[in-house]
């Protein structure tokens, strides 16, 4: 406990100029008397800790102390900084891990550079979760990320449909997508002929427990791309009915933000020519008439829905409320 406490004071001193007995105590939350007694300990093993006294002394280390990363232009040390998701990292009980690691970072680093950290975290934030909703961090994910750093095996119940089901995982990857936590992985021992990798929400996790044997992970598997593929899948998947549509202009450039995107530019692309009007006519795959209803509505005038008839009749519908509501 003692010498991880020295080896951060250290650290600390590298990555400042000087720090006061009060800001030291702070940051390694012990007393100012155990500061002043780490300072002598450090001292008298070799490190060159020098006490400023008086009321604006402090502690600072002397004789060009310290270990540097060579080679690490301003951009390269940036861009280091950026690679940490804050949220993503406290959600996965990883936020000491990331903190004591910037802070090794940051003390190894030229004095030149020592201000990456602040110049990159100042202007770049990432903020995952879609708007209008309040993430909750699943109460198993931080147990589900140790088995994923270890390549350890998992058992695991899961709420899938109408039922609860046990299985044996595999963990390869974890997914951050819209704010919701995704599990990447293998199930132990399935058939070759079946599905190799799968995607679970981990929030339909109700329990895990890791089991000591670690499993030889595929160093083939690639995380970013099976995602894509999958995430491609599902989108398609989804797409289960059909709606024949007009679009103005306006319409047909703001039709990729209504639905699904690759689904718009598809059926945009397969369009005939425009009327003498300039509408285009087409199909366009949707996942249901009730979720197209609310989609295309926010096309408001410049999309006619032609068919099926059931969705032109809600259009309708919706039209003739909203002239009562407006006037003629």
């Amino acid at each position: 406990m003692r010498a991880a406490r020295l080896i951060k004071m250290v650290l600390l001193l590298q990555s400042r100029s000087a720090m006061t007995a009060a800001e030291l105590a702070r940051e390694l939350e012990v007393s100012e008397r155990t500061v002043t007694r780490d300072a002598q300990a450090l001292s008298e093993a070799g490190v060159p800790v020098y006490a400023d006294r008086g009321r604006a002394g402090g502690y600072r280390l002397v004789g060009g102390y310290r270990t540097r990363l060579t080679g690490l232009a301003r951009s390269e040390a940036e861009a280091l900084f950026l690679s940490g998701v804050p949220g993503a990292l406290r959600e996965m009980g990883l936020e000491d891990a990331a903190s004591a690691a910037r802070l090794k970072v940051s003390a190894a680093l030229l004095p030149s550079l020592r201000d990456a950290s602040r110049s990159a975290s100042q202007r770049f934030h990432l903020d995952a979760p879609n708007w209008f909703t309040e993430p909750k961090a699943p109460a198993l994910l931080p147990a589900i990320a140790d088995a994923v750093w270890d390549d350890r095996r998992i058992t695991a119940r899961y709420r899938g449909r109408g039922a609860e089901v046990e299985r044996e995982l595999e963990p390869y990857g974890l997914v951050l997508k819209a704010g919701v936590w995704y599990l990447c992985a293998r199930v132990h021992e399935r058939e070759p002929e079946r599905e190799a990798h799968r995607v679970y929400r981990i929030d339909r996790f109700t329990a895990v427990e890791a089991g000591g044997e670690r499993f030889a992970r595929d160093e083939e598997f690639d995380l970013p791309a099976f995602w894509e593929e999958r995430a491609e899948q599902f989108a398609r998947s989804i797409l289960h009915a059909e709606v024949v549509v007009r679009l103005s202009p306006d319409g047909a450039r703001r039709l990729p933000y209504a639905v699904d995107p690759a689904a718009a530019r598809e059926a945009l692309s397969a369009a005939g020519a425009p009327d003498e009007d300039g509408w285009l006519t087409l199909t366009l795959p949707v996942e249901s008439e009730q979720v197209a209803h609310g989609q295309l509505a926010g096309l408001g005038p410049e999309v006619e829905v032609l068919a099926p008839g059931t969705l032109r009749a809600r259009f309708a519908d919706d039209a003739a409320r909203l002239a009562r509501l407006y006037g003629t």
